[in-house]
């Protein structure tokens, strides 16, 4: 034996002679020499049990989501013994009979710390499965080498231009909100705000001093067709400020599902592995943030990072109306009892929903409600359509004109139809006490109609006078859940009423006298022209007015009414054929004042005969005379009634 090997043996029997008299409770290493230069080197250490001097291991194997987790530290709480997982995950500590607490912090800052308790009374497994981090949403990231995804248009000038504004493909679901705008910043980083600062979310790729020189330059490029498009960003061999022998590329994609990904290239020293830069997404609007590396080198060449809402699925649909097919702008869309959507122009909603089984219910105002069961998936888009059931009430007519004489009543009518579904409808009244609108409220079936009776009182006027007051008329309507109906109560000056054919004076059910016709005298009115007096007993269909349509004159040229003052007027023309005329047999115009009023009026063709049919023309009258012509074109011109009244509610300029 040399003195050197008589030397280290010797150095060795001491050393563990020394660890079997030293208290069992201190941690001891089993000492080495090395060939080459003698120096001493201790291995791993195993601690013994202070009361029995008995040492065992705890051993397993740390994952995340199924993954091993290199490099991850496991250590003992309270000692300053640690063990380094493997490329496989696994490690070995050696520990003293007794308990712990053993903490493991990952390598990955995509995974959580976690601890647990032990006892050591030998070798013992004990495995780790990490939690991912998560923000205040549930998103998660996931770092990766994925291939690098450059942009193909450049925006933007050279240099720290700040901000540019750019309108997104496709609507960005990020933190539950949605965007369609946003803008990038120059300097590796994107803001996004859905109007009116309501909602504003910020992506950084790698926030720094960056600066687009003229070697570098911001790209943008939309991948991928839809509902999978991707927005990407690229700053493309960008500098930093303070150091222009530095440069990086870094792009960020933005998914139609949510996800964000950043890439990096061209990194090869601490500065460019981010050590003053901010990687990271953040909720401005809540403060809720992710931040994977806040001015720390955490960054490698060709790294890849992703997020996503691992709590989070994707809903989306289109709601239309049911009547019309066309979108719904507006409707509320509610999944669970947390998360809801409004519609755009187009009828869309889409965005970001609790992952799980929910009830989802769609509304708007003046529709009805839709209810469905729904079940969201994390990372799927879960898609429904739906068209919202609504009323489609209309009126018949928007204006109602009552004529009548001072301190009377006159009512009218408006039919109300509804080609939806069923629906109420409620009658307001712009607290004009001289009308009134009966029934005032009520129910009408899909495809049923309604009467509404439209009341005015004249009750204190004087002639010339006009009232006006509006009907509105509420109903579940989608489209038009307001009808306007005018309502004129009108007092003429001046109003003549002639029972055509008529051997004496008749007063209608309004109360309104009618005069029987004569021939024109100058100063008065009447007839021209050479004719012949029809009468039948036959009941008249179309009207209650009996009397007034049971005689008509036929083959007369014109009726001529002088001493009619300067204004404007309604010409009420009464026909009925009282004879067998077949369609196309007696056909004739009317013309008031030189204007066409009644082109071709067929009765036969257009009511059939022994039916009433009433027309009205107003007209201006401005040299004291009304002409009313009958120009037949086949058969006999024929009239029943003819009641002329002006018209103070339309005033000549």
């Amino acid at each position: 034996m040399t003195p050197q090997s008589l030397f280290r043996t010797t150095l060795i029997g001491l050393a563990t002679a020394i660890a079997l008299l030293l208290p069992q409770s201190v941690a001891m290493a089993t000492p080495t020499l090395t060939a080459a230069d003698r120096t001493m080197r201790a291995d791993p250490a195993v601690t013994a049990n202070p009361s029995t001097g008995v040492s065992g291991s705890v051993s397993g194997t740390v994952t995340s989501a199924g993954t091993p987790q290199a490099g991850a530290e496991v250590a003992a709480v309270g000692t300053t013994l640690k063990a380094v997982t493997d490329a496989a995950g696994r490690y070995r500590l050696a520990l003293p009979h007794g308990a712990y607490d053993l903490n493991v912090t990952p390598a990955s800052r995509c995974v959580s710390t976690q601890s647990a308790p032990v006892t050591v009374n030998g070798d013992l497994t004990k495995d780790f499965n990490l939690p991912p981090r998560t923000d205040g949403f549930g998103h998660v990231c996931t770092v990766g080498a994925d291939p690098y995804i450059a942009g193909t248009h450049k925006i933007g000038p050279s240099g720290d231009w700040g901000s540019q504004g750019v309108a997104l493909p496709f609507t960005f679901p990020m933190y539950g909100a949605q965007y369609k705008h946003g803008s990038i910043g120059s300097t590796g980083y994107m803001q996004f705000h859905s109007g009116y600062g309501q909602h504003i979310a910020m992506v950084y790729p790698y926030q720094d001093s960056l600066v687009v020189d003229d070697q570098a330059g911001v790209y943008t490029a939309t991948l991928g067709t839809a509902p999978r498009r991707t927005f990407v960003v690229e700053w493309r061999n960008v500098t930093f400020r303070n150091d222009s022998t530095l440069r990086v590329s870094v792009s960020a994609a933005l998914g139609e599902d949510g996800s964000i990904r950043f890439f990096y290239k061209d990194l090869d020293n601490p500065r460019e592995f981010g050590s003053n830069a901010r990687i990271g997404i953040l909720n401005f609007t809540d403060g809720v943030s992710f931040w994977y590396s806040d001015n720390s080198p955490a960054l490698s060449n060709g790294q890849s990072l992703t997020f996503t809402a691992s709590g989070h699925g994707l809903v989306g649909g289109v709601v239309t109306d049911a009547n019309d097919g066309k979108p719904v702008i507006g409707a509320t869309v509610k999944i669970g009892a947390d998360t809801s959507f409004l519609t755009d122009e187009e009828g869309r909603f889409y965005g970001q929903a609790p992952v799980g089984d929910h009830k989802a219910e769609v509304s708007r105002l003046h529709y009805g409600t839709f209810l469905q069961d729904v079940s969201i998936t994390a990372g799927a888009l879960t898609s429904f359509d739906t068209a919202l059931i609504t009323g489609r009430l209309s009126a018949e007519s928007d204006e109602v004109t009552l004529i009548m004489p001072v301190n009377a009543v006159r009512s009218g009518s408006v039919e109300l139809t509804n080609l939806g579904s069923a629906t109420t409808y409620t009658v307001f009244n712009d607290a004009e006490t001289w009308l009134t609108a009966t029934p005032a409220s009520g129910e009408v079936a899909a495809g049923a109609s309604t009467t509404l009776k439209v009341s005015a009182s004249s009750a204190g006027l004087r002639p010339g006078a006009v009232l006006t007051g509006t009907l509105l008329v509420y109903s579940n309507s989608g489209r038009d859940p307001y009808i306007k109906v005018t309502v004129r109560a009108v007092v003429p000056r001046h109003q003549i009423a002639l029972d055509v054919g008529s051997t004496k004076d008749v007063v209608d059910e309004l109360g309104d006298r009618w005069s029987k016709d004569g021939k024109y005298t100058a100063g008065g009115h009447g007839y021209i022209g050479g004719s012949r007096v029809g009468t039948t007993t036959r009941a008249i269909k179309g009207t209650s007015e009996q009397e007034l349509f049971k005689s008509a004159r036929e083959s007369m040229l014109e009726y001529r009414f002088d001493n009619v003052l300067y204004g404007t007027y309604t010409v009420e023309l009464g026909f009925a054929d009282l004879r067998s005329s077949r369609p196309g047999q007696r056909v004739f115009d009317v013309i008031v004042e030189d204007e066409l009023a009644v082109p071709a009026l067929d009765l036969a063709f257009e009511a059939g005969t022994h039916t009433a049919v009433t027309k009205r023309y107003t007209v201006k009258v401005v040299d004291g005379r009304l002409n009313v012509r009958f120009a037949k074109r086949f058969g006999n011109t024929v009239v029943n009634t003819i009641r002329v009244f002006e018209r103070p509610d339309k005033p000549l300029p």
